[in-house]
């Protein structure tokens, strides 16, 4: 399976053969829990409500419980007045949702497929810049046509190039030894390296 892999200039510079990862068979169940997992594991867990233990209020009974013409009443904090506690509300728990190794290396690689067979995949020689300024990574998206879109740059580790895409919106720059399938599928488009390519099969093949 081969692509073409383009040059800063959105010239194309040759081709390449990609690993087989890139042609691993795709299941939406086990995507759609990878993707369910890694957005759960970004929650932190920590709402809260207050109980009718909890809320700041007088123990004392508003009014005589009889003679007044008003509904009985023990506590000012009941759920049922303006400012009592509240009934099962949100407590702080733990969201952490735990995946096999198995699993994570099977779904990055089914990740990568479905992009590729969206026409998704754009390989590029380098992405290294001399100054870090954001115009070059604007001058880059404009050359490979990829402007306005979600973009994961899935490279090896450049903190030149990382930092000069900070102030674009939509842009992400990962490492490609710690990104995930949910980052893959996030990516309208998804750019790559030849190098950051060998690294990635290096890491499938663990």
């Amino acid at each position: 399976m081969e692509t073409i892999v383009y040059n800063a200039k959105g010239q194309e510079k040759g081709r390449i053969e990609l690993p087989a990862f890139f042609g691993t068979e795709v299941s939406g169940v086990l995507l759609h829990e990878i993707a369910t997992a890694y957005l759960s594991n970004q929650r932190s867990g920590t709402h809260k409500t207050k109980t009718r233990g909890e809320v700041s209020f007088s123990g004392a009974k508003p009014w005589k419980q009889k003679g007044t013409g008003n509904a009985r009443a023990g506590q000012r904090n009941s759920p049922l007045w303006r400012k009592g506690g509240i009934i099962f509300g949100p407590q702080p728990r733990d969201y952490y949702t735990k995946m096999s190794k198995q699993k994570k290396r099977l779904s990055l690689g089914m990740a990568f497929s479905a992009q590729l067979q969206k026409g998704n995949v754009i390989v590029v020689d380098s992405v290294k810049i001399d100054e870090v300024k954001t115009k070059k990574v604007v001058e880059l998206l404009k050359n490979l046509k990829v402007e306005g879109q979600k973009i994961v740059f899935a490279i090896s580790d450049d903190i030149n190039f990382k930092t000069a895409s900070r102030n674009i919106q939509n842009i992400v720059v990962e490492n490609i030894k710690n990104i995930n399938a949910y980052q893959v599928l996030w990516a309208d488009k998804l750019i790559v390296t030849p190098g950051a390519i060998d690294s990635m099969k290096e890491r499938q093949s663990l």
